[in-house]
């Protein structure tokens, strides 16, 4: 865990001894300035301490091509992080923002030949699948617009097109954000446990460059 209230240094030293970086959900969003925008009226307070963590976290992870696995708010940062930029309010027939007590808000469209689309191969129904369509949560009222430089899109809502998930295009560089939260369902739904299991498979494969 990384402290907000720690130093730059404290972070760069700490993140010496991590194999990957995951970057979790918040209730900030990213300051507009970073992408250079005008402050949506709807658009949240910004974390000044959590967005120099994660620029930190992000540097480290692409440096040394450390997995990196973005969450709602992670997915965000590093889109931004990346030179990309946000919907800061999304209108939607669909509501993206419902809470985390309401378990499936809608379906997600996942992109043929994408880590997403492996990870859900996991599930026997889906092996055959060129792109395959789930069911998530969802807690966000913003999402990605412009995709950030090595990043592309791998799953969209359906019905409105919503950016549901990015990952980087860099071959060998496990890079994967999703805009719903895995973490709140993992244990019951099978997705969800396959994509941390991803991840940490691809953290223990991780070796530092020589």
């Amino acid at each position: 865990m990384i402290s907000l209230s720690s130093t730059p240094e404290d972070i760069a030293k700490q993140v010496t001894t991590c194999s990957a970086v995951l970057l979790p959900g918040s209730k900030a969003d990213v300051d507009p300035q970073k992408f250079n925008t005008q402050k949506h009226p709807l658009t949240a307070p910004a974390d000044a301490l959590r967005e120099a963590a994660d620029e930190l976290l992000l540097q480290d992870a692409y440096n040394l091509r450390k997995p990196l696995f973005g969450i709602c708010y992670g997915l965000q940062s590093l889109n931004v992080w990346r030179s990309g930029t946000l919907v800061q309010h999304i209108e939607s027939a669909v509501n993206h923002a419902p809470g985390a007590k309401v378990e499936y808000v809608h379906p997600v469209t996942v992109m043929s030949g994408s880590r997403l689309l492996e990870t859900s191969k996991e599930d026997a129904e889906r092996e055959d699948a060129k792109q395959s369509e789930i069911l998530v949560n969802s807690s966000h009222h913003q999402s990605a617009a412009v995709i950030g430089d090595g990043l592309r899109v791998t799953a969209r809502c359906p019905v409105d097109g919503v950016v549901e998930a990015i990952e980087g295009t860099a071959p060998g560089h496990y890079v994967l954000a999703v805009q719903w939260h895995p973490e709140r369902d993992f244990e019951r739904d099978k997705f969800s446990e396959h994509l941390f299991g991803s991840f940490i498979r691809a953290a223990e494969d991780w070796k530092a460059p020589m």
